[in-house]
């Protein structure tokens, strides 16, 4: 497990290699994808983007869609990796739970009026929430895009009104990741969710802040901690008696 209490370092570690490489492959492909996409409908030109220096490129239908294929094989590659890694381990910890809206709402609410928040676990509720809506998103245009590119084979032949549906899902899709990807950066102008940054770069946030704002995890990790000394004494205990007596009787 990733997570533990840096006691010399007053860290906790929050993130593993495994989280951090997912996050930053999505993000980066994600982002491809969607300037590339918009590339293809085609904005860029129309709104004279690809007339600003060095963005001529951004107008060429055969740059774009190459981009957006190399994007797309990547975001494939890494939302298959970190569905088979966390469920091999077990790992539920981003998934909602019941009462999450409610919980959002309370703080929310409390980091506007400076006011109490709920407890929370390793996972705000709100980032919860977030995680599923921007996971079923992806999960849509990932399907569709799959599908639109499939009936470009010769044999294959989906119905027009099929593709229809397809095509406005895919953009449906885009379009409410957008707004989940500006929503989730959105959340970093409040002051209380900061301390969390450094955690998508180096693994670690505060130890003091885990204490005061995700106290249920931090008992979750203290209790590791203790279950780890216990463990340890324990097996320090079974050693000793055998070493203290053949040195009994070498008195």
């Amino acid at each position: 497990m990733a997570e533990k209490i840096l006691q010399g370092e007053n860290k906790v570690k929050r993130h593993g290699f495994s989280v951090l490489f997912v996050h930053w492959t999505v993000a980066i492909s994600t982002f491809l994808l969607i300037l590339s996409g918009f590339g293809q409908m085609p904005m860029y030109k129309r709104y004279h983007i690809a007339d600003l220096p060095g963005m001529s490129w951004s107008a060429d239908y055969s740059v774009t869609i190459v981009i957006h294929y190399i994007a797309a094989v990547v975001l494939i590659f890494a939302v298959a990796y970190h569905i088979v890694y966390h469920v091999l381990r077990k790992e539920y910890d981003a998934l909602p739970r019941k009462g999450d809206l409610k919980a959002s709402y309370q703080i929310i609410k409390a980091m506007i009026t400076k006011g109490q928040e709920p407890p929370s676990d390793k996972y705000l509720a709100e980032q919860r929430l977030a995680y599923a809506f921007i996971g079923v998103n992806l999960l849509l245009i990932i399907i569709t895009g799959i599908i639109k590119v499939l009936k470009n084979l010769p044999t294959v032949d989906y119905s027009p009104t099929f593709l229809v549906w397809v095509n406005n899902l895919h953009t449906l899709a885009s379009m409410l990741l957008v707004f989940g990807i500006v929503g989730h950066l959105a959340a970093f102008l409040f002051k209380e969710n900061r301390a969390l940054l450094p955690g998508m770069f180096t693994g670690k946030i505060d130890l003091e802040y885990v204490k005061h704002r995700h106290s249920l995890w931090y008992s979750k990790l203290a209790k590791q901690e203790s279950s780890k000394g216990s463990r340890s004494n324990l097996t320090s205990g079974h050693a000793c008696p055998e070493n203290c007596h053949a040195g009994g009787r070498n008195q």
